[in-house]
């Protein structure tokens, strides 16, 4: 498929870029470049950064309508342990399909979503809603619609293999996948 859109390598550059911002994330996040040993633990976040803010609305007040479900998060250790868990394990798988090109659609897909959770858990408006996660989330799915695995990937180098060439139906998944 490669060159048959004018922009098809565009896009794929756009994954790639994605990807490693993803794969950077959660990667810091395991191996502590910033020099910590502590483990990631998304708790101190839900606890106090999930607020809000609103234009001109006070620096301490509540804005966030779901601030209260973010929190009630953090208390819960078996829970944090998942979410911790998902953030993590979440960003480096996302951010390796991508930059490898394989399951790019569903990659995107589960892209745009953790950031629509960052985003809401966020709700950081007082510069406008058009913050860091919602242009990561945007990103993110449209690069699950563009069909951005189909240059510079591993899908379309499984896609000319002989055994997914003789099943359709494994073309066909691979396809789905992107």
């Amino acid at each position: 498929m490669e060159g048959t859109r004018p922009a098809a390598k565009g896009i794929a550059a756009l994954r790639i870029v994605l990807g490693s911002g993803f794969l950077f994330a959660g990667l810091e996040k395991l191996l502590h470049f910033d020099g910590t040993t502590k483990a990631f633990d998304a708790s101190g976040f839900l606890k106090g950064a999930t607020a809000g803010t609103l234009p001109g609305s006070a620096a301490n007040a509540i804005v966030n309508p779901t601030h209260g479900l973010w929190v009630s998060l953090a208390g819960n250790a078996g829970l944090m342990g998942v979410v911790n868990t998902l953030v993590v394990s979440g960003e480096i798988l996302i951010g390796l399909a991508l930059i490898l090109g394989l399951a790019t659609r569903f990659a995107g897909v589960m892209g745009g979503l953790m950031m629509a959770f960052f985003w809401i858990a966020n709700f950081s408006f007082a510069n406008g809603p058009v913050n860091e996660q919602f242009l990561y989330g945007a990103v993110a799915l449209f690069v699950a619609y563009a069909a951005a695995g189909e240059v510079w990937s591993l899908r379309s180098v499984f896609s000319r293999v002989r055994i997914v060439t003789a099943h359709p139906r494994l073309a066909a998944v691979l396809a789905v996948l992107g």
